[in-house]
Parts: C-alpha cells; sequence; structure tokens
C-alpha cells in the first residue's frame, strides 16, 4: 500500500553551487525562512526580504506551498512542471491577499529560486525504526551490584538514627512549660486575669454615739451559790480579825500609831487636840461640814456630818455620756516625685535616638506612678533605675531587665518592667535593637 502525506516526511534542503549545504525532514511543522536565527531555513539579510517567511504551511495534516509576489521557481504536480507564474494566471493556486496559497500532494516536488541558493523540497518514505540494542545476560548486572555500600551504609544508619530519636520523643512524657509570672505578662492578658475594681471614693467617718458606761446596777448579777447563814459568834470573830487587818495596813496604820505619851500621828497633825472630842471641835469650824453621830449614821437617808448634809446612794448619780467629736475628713496624703530621663545607650543606628526619648517622654507618667507608689512608703526614697530592653523586628519590646537599680525597692523595677513590656515602639529595625534607657527618680519639692 502506498504511503500517504501523514505518514510520510517532507524533504526540504538547499543547493548551492550545486552541493546539498543544509537539508530537513519535517512531519507537521511548517517550515519557515528567512535572517532570523529561529527560522527553519535561515538566510542571510537581503533588500526585499522579510525576516521571517512560512514558505511551507500545514493545515489539517497538509502542507501548502506559500508563494510572495515576485517568487520564481517550478513545481511537478505529478504529469508537468508547471512554473509560479503560470500558478498565478491559470488559478492553480488559491489567492490570498497578495500572497498564493497551493496545496501539495504526496508526489508534489519543486524547487524555490532564493538568489545565489536553491530551495528544493518533496516528500518521503520514512526510514524504519531501528530496534534498541540489547545487551547479553552476562554483561548486564543487578541494582545491588552497581550500588556504592558506602552511601548505602550511612544512609541506612541516618535512617535508624532519626527514626530511633523519633520513637523516643513520642514515647516520653510532655513537659510541663512553667507558668509565667504576672511581670512577665504584657498587660493586656494581666488585665484579662485579674479584673480592675473601680476605685472607689473615701467615705467621710461619723462619730458615733459614745459607749455607756456600766454601772453597778448595769452588770449582770450573778447568782450567788446558797451558803449556809454563820451564827453570830462567828460574824463577831470574823469582823474583829479584819478590823485588827486593815488598821495594820496603809493610811489607817499612820493614823492609828502611839508615839510616846500616847498621841496618834492624827492628833500631830490637827495640833494639841486629844481624843476623838478634839477632832470634832478642830472640824466644828469648816462650812458644810460635820462628825458623824451615831443617831445619824443609823438613820437612812438621816443627814451626815452634823446634820448639813443627806446621804446618797450611788444609784443617785447622774452619768452623761460623751459627746460627738468631729474627727474631720479622712485624707489620703498626696505624695508626688519627680522623674528625669537621661541620653539613651542604643546599639543600633536603625532606631533614631530623639524620636525614642520622645516616645518614651510621652509615657512618662506611667514610671512616675511606679515611683510614687513606693514612695508613700518610704519618703526617702531616691535613686537611679537603668533599664535594659531589645526592640524587637515587630516593634515590641523583649527581653527587659533592670540594669541598675540605686533606689534599693524591687516593687519599682518590677513595676517599670510591666510597664515597658506593653509598648509598642514605632520602629520596626531590621534586628532586633538593644537600648539601655536611665530613670533618675527624687522627690518632688
Amino acid at each position: 500500500m502506498a504511503a500517504t502525506s501523514q505518514n510520510k516526511l517532507l524533504r526540504v534542503g538547499v543547493i548551492q553551487n550545486g552541493r546539498i549545504v543544509e537539508e530537513h525532514h519535517v512531519r507537521r511543522e511548517a517550515v519557515t525562512i528567512g535572517h532570523d536565527a529561529k527560522n527553519t531555513i535561515v538566510l542571510p539579510a537581503s533588500e526585499g526580504r522579510p525576516a521571517r517567511f512560512a514558505l511551507l504551511e500545514n493545515h489539517n495534516q497538509q502542507f501548502h506551498l506559500v508563494i510572495a509576489p515576485g517568487m520564481q521557481g517550478r513545481v511537478n504536480l505529478g504529469s508537468s512542471d508547471v512554473d509560479f507564474d503560470s500558478l498565478r494566471t491559470q488559478g492553480l493556486a488559491t489567492r490570498r491577499g497578495e500572497l498564493h496559497v497551493l496545496p501539495l500532494q504526496e508526489t508534489a516536488r519543486g524547487k524555490v529560486e532564493l538568489g545565489d541558493a536553491t530551495l528544493f523540497f518533496q516528500f518521503v518514505t520514512p526510514p524504519p525504526e531501528e530496534a534498541k540494542p540489547v545487551l547479553p545476560a552476562d554483561v548486564m548486572v543487578s541494582r545491588w551490584k552497581t550500588m556504592d555500600r558506602v552511601f548505602f551504609g550511612i544512609l541506612a544508619a541516618s535512617l535508624l538514627v532519626h527514626f530511633s530519636g523519633a520513637a523516643i520523643i513520642l514515647s516520653s512524657e510532655t513537659p510541663q512549660v512553667a507558668e509565667l509570672e504576672l511581670d512577665e505578662l504584657d498587660d493586656r492578658f494581666v488585665r484579662a486575669i485579674i479584673p480592675q475594681r473601680p476605685v472607689e471614693a473615701p467615705k467621710p467617718v461619723e462619730a458615733g454615739p459614745a459607749p455607756k458606761t456600766d454601772t453597778p446596777e448595769a452588770a449582770p448579777k450573778e447568782a450567788a451559790p446558797s451558803e449556809p447563814k454563820p451564827s453570830g459568834d462567828a460574824v463577831q470573830q470574823r469582823r474583829a480579825e479584819v478590823v485588827k487587818k486593815v488598821s495594820n495596813t496603809g493610811l489607817l496604820k499612820i493614823l492609828g500609831s502611839n508615839r510616846g505619851g500616847g498621841q496618834g500621828a492624827f492628833a500631830d497633825v490637827l495640833g494639841s487636840a486629844s481624843g476623838a472630842g478634839d477632832i470634832a471641835e478642830a472640824l466644828a469650824g469648816a462650812g458644810g461640814v460635820g462628825v458623824a453621830r451615831e443617831a445619824s449614821v443609823g438613820t437612812p437617808g438621816g443627814p451626815r456630818g452634823g446634820g448639813t448634809g443627806t446621804v446618797t446612794d450611788i444609784g443617785a448619780i447622774g452619768t452623761q455620756g460623751a459627746g460627738k467629736v468631729d474627727l474631720g475628713d479622712k485624707k489620703e496624703t498626696v505624695v508626688k516625685g519627680r522623674v528625669q530621663d537621661a541620653t539613651p545607650e542604643i546599639e543600633s543606628a536603625d532606631v533614631d535616638r530623639d524620636a525614642l526619648a520622645r516616645y518614651v517622654r510621652a509615657r512618662k507618667a506611667a514610671i512616675q506612678s511606679c515611683y510614687e507608689k513606693e514612695l508613700k512608703r518610704n519618703p526617702n526614697l531616691k535613686g537611679k533605675v537603668v533599664v535594659r530592653f531589645t526592640i524587637k523586628t515587630s516593634g515590641r519590646a523583649g527581653d527587659i531587665e533592670i540594669e541598675e537599680n540605686t533606689l534599693g525597692s524591687e516593687a519599682v523595677g518590677s513595676c517599670i518592667r510591666t510597664t515597658i513590656r506593653s509598648w509598642v515602639f514605632p520602629f520596626k529595625p531590621d534586628d532586633e535593637t538593644a537600648v539601655s534607657y536611665p530613670f533618675v527618680f527624687a522627690p518632688a519639692g
């Protein structure tokens, strides 16, 4: 069976000085000529020749010859040779603008004159495909024999170590992560954990009524245990013992003592008077004072001291409670402190020193608040605190440490660390930048 143009190859060559200088076998792609390096056949540039021209096109698995104006050549259509001028005048080629297109059969062949070179084309049967050579069995070897033994050993050992490590990690217990301290957390997390309570205004203290003085009548009476009533002789004897014991103690011992002629110490005080009657005479001149007589003493409510007074028991004594005392409003002592910052030390040029100082001064009130809290407890608190921290690429502060603290108060340093940890700086350096920032504290005034 004859081969068709679908399975035949288009042979294209260039003849120059009677020799084939270039040859191509084309199956379906188009054949282009010109001085562009991407053409199938590259020709030297000349006047009127385009850089790229499709001489043979493939449409629907059939090649077409494209004839440009002024192009010369001949085509063998099987029975006779026809030049390009006859193809144009006889209408054998289809007109497409300024060009003429001629479909080619598998028996067609021809040539195209290209100045000093001639291009020829024809359809040829492709050569039979050659079978791939197969090596004999005694020459062929297995993959194991051709493998690098050293490389395979290193690879196996590496896989063994990696898989063993992964198995140990999966079988081990999960390490316990230590909880962060409150001063190590950001302020937004601390506020979420410990809600802030609103500050209540101090209430004025009002003086309440004074406690009532307990009187003997108000005191609860304890029920005395019932005792047998002593006899008359036992009462007289007990009274005598009490009088003897009391007369030898305190003021009564002094007043009842005898010196020399039987006169007591009371007689020395009152002068030459003697006896009980002398005491009455000595006191007779005192207004409103009298000597109690036996008759008046025995009468309840009777006069005392010669009839000039009356007996008043304890229950008749009136007591008055204390009046209201104005303590005033409770006022919290206002303590003010002064904070001064010095020039910070920055280890990178990515952060502007003046811009960083302006940013910190705008938030110096928070640093001052940390100092004033401890200044209320210690009015003599003053000194210098140097804080060292890093500005991360995201603009947040990290690795905050107290490099120097002459205040002697760890609470101020901890409060400053928590305050700086919440700052977001307007700088985003390429690398983490270390900053050392000093603060000087002193009481105001």
